[in-house]
């Protein structure tokens, strides 16, 4: 089956992302790598400029349309002092609804973007590249509706170097994926 990345990708240069590993995060070029191969084949990667990894100027740089591009967010909250985390993966257009839907989901009293350190950490991804490919074991992974009807977004690599762009259908099957009507509100997510 041909992979039709044009609809996210804009003026970059795509090819299957396991072609180019070293354009993605340790965790990520492994999750895409244990995908079957005709998923993993659906998975896109493009080089790009680090200082373009912010979701506005990358796509202000290469055409690519911001209602195809995804932010991958990282929301951590407690219950009983446990602390619990998910990502959240919503269109750039929007915003997760951490404090209403995502708050309910974890099962938590106050649920907020965890700090930065503790996202790149957990993660094993640079901040600005963070992606649902490849997140810790045990973590939900939450989709919006949107996302997952896409026919093909711009994320994260795991590395502000690269780009990956995967169809919606994808991101929904990854492991720990839940996806959630409303969890995106009007409003970039950042």
């Amino acid at each position: 089956m041909a992979v039709d990345w044009s609809p996210a990708a804009g003026t970059l240069a795509v090819v299957p992302a396991l072609e180019r590993p070293e354009l993605l995060a340790g965790p990520v070029r492994a999750a895409v790598a244990e995908l079957p191969a005709a998923e993993a084949a659906r998975v896109g990667v493009a080089e790009i400029d680090p200082e373009l990894a912010d979701t506005a100027a990358f796509c202000a740089e290469h055409a690519s349309p911001l209602e195809l591009s995804a932010n991958c967010v990282v929301v951590a909250g407690k219950r009983g002092g446990e602390q619990r985390h998910a990502a959240c993966l919503v269109l750039a257009t929007t915003r997760a609804d951490v404090n209403g839907v995502v708050k309910r989901r974890l099962d938590v009293r106050k649920a907020s973007f965890a700090p930065m350190e503790d996202a790149v950490a957990l993660t094993a991804m640079e901040y600005g590249g963070i992606t649902p490919f490849g997140l810790p074991g045990g973590w939900p992974l939450l989709v919006d509706t949107a996302v997952a009807e896409a026919p093909a977004v711009v994320i994260g690599s795991g590395l502000r170097r690269g780009k990956l762009i995967a169809p919606g259908a994808v991101l929904a099957r990854l492991p720990g994926a839940e996806v959630l009507d409303g969890l995106a509100r009007t409003g970039a997510s950042g």
